[in-house]
């Protein structure tokens, strides 16, 4: 069982636009869909595709478009009462795949809210494999509530995965020392903001072939106590550092047409992986196959097993303890 808990939760809009955008130009849409969405909810809707169990938690009300979506697909879930409804997100891409993201902040979540919140994680967790906490804060949520709830499941045997950024990011690195989860995923901007390394650099190296700058930056997580790091590098793969090794995957080969839920994508298939037993290449292997696989569907489509080219991944072993010349200028 994968439980997900989402405190931010949208409607997904994506608009396909048949020609490059133009700010200030007048677009028509070549097709546009709307889905149930936030970092968790993707995740979840990722592990029912495979027919694994999920639930996915979140604030909301039963008149909430979100929940009837939610409803309408088959994704278990449970909720807490809250103020309002989900916010709407808009993704615009266009033919070669570039994406353009405009979220709304969200609606507060006061205070009793989120303590339900908590308490439901707990019981949930209580049984599951796997609890993911993912996507951004709402506002009025303290920054370092990420790491209060890592802290508060360390009592169960449940495994804890995170996939934020900004400050919610910022606050956890800073409480590493006693809420550090079993696996962080960032991508390269949210690795750069946890180390100080320099975002383009990570994906540019990756891209000419040489993840080691990538591997030595997640290293510095590991060090403060991660156990595993899956740092997504968008179209030059991934990499996965543990406490043991580190290894590279490059993705098949693709046309991209949305990166929309290709990280959450990424983050369900190493999940789905662990399940099954999967050693650390070959939750990496899966993980990248998905992410290739979200990129390649239209608008907030996302993946299922039948999507994947799990041949096509290719997985290289680092050296143990990654280092890189380019570490030295950062």
């Amino acid at each position: 069982m994968i439980i997900t808990l989402t405190a931010n939760p949208s409607i997904d809009r994506t608009v396909a636009l048949a020609e490059p955008l133009e700010r200030g130009a007048v677009h028509r849409t070549q097709a546009a869909t709307s889905d149930p969405g936030g970092k968790g909810v993707n995740v979840a809707r990722v592990v029912a595709n495979a027919g694994a169990s999920t639930i996915a938690l979140l604030p909301g009300n039963e008149d909430d478009p979100l929940l009837k979506a939610l409803r309408e697909i088959g994704i278990g879930h449970r909720t807490v009462p809250s103020p309002g409804t989900a916010r709407i997100n808009l993704t615009i891409t266009e033919p070669d795949g570039t994406t353009t993201k405009i979220n709304q902040a969200g609606t507060p979540l006061p205070h009793d809210v989120r303590a339900r919140l908590a308490q439901h994680l707990h019981q949930l967790g209580a049984g599951a494999a796997w609890v993911v906490l993912a996507g951004s804060l709402p506002p009025g949520v303290p920054d370092d509530w990420y790491a209060d709830l890592i802290r508060s499941l360390r009592d169960l045997s449940v495994r804890v995965a995170v996939d934020t950024s900004d400050d919610p990011l910022r606050a956890l690195a800073l409480r590493l020392d006693d809420s550090a989860p079993h696996l962080m995923k960032p991508n390269a901007e949210e690795l750069a903001q946890l180390t100080g390394f320099d975002a383009e650099l990570l994906e540019q190296s990756a891209a000419q072939g040489d993840p080691t700058l990538a591997a030595t930056a997640s290293r510095v997580l590991i060090d403060k106590g991660v156990e595993a790091v899956l740092a997504t590098l968008g179209a030059a793969g991934a990499v996965l550092v543990t406490r043991t090794g580190a290894w590279y995957a490059t993705p098949p080969p693709i046309v991209p047409r949305s990166t929309v839920g290709a990280g959450d994508s990424s983050l369900a298939g190493y999940l789905l992986a662990h399940l099954e037993g999967a050693d650390p290449p070959g939750c990496l292997r899966r993980a990248v196959a998905y992410g290739a696989a979200a990129a390649a569907l239209p608008g907030t489509a996302l993946p299922a097993p039948r999507h994947l080219n799990l041949d096509a991944v290719t997985v290289t072993a680092l050296a143990s303890d990654p280092q890189s010349k380019e570490a030295s200028n950062v």
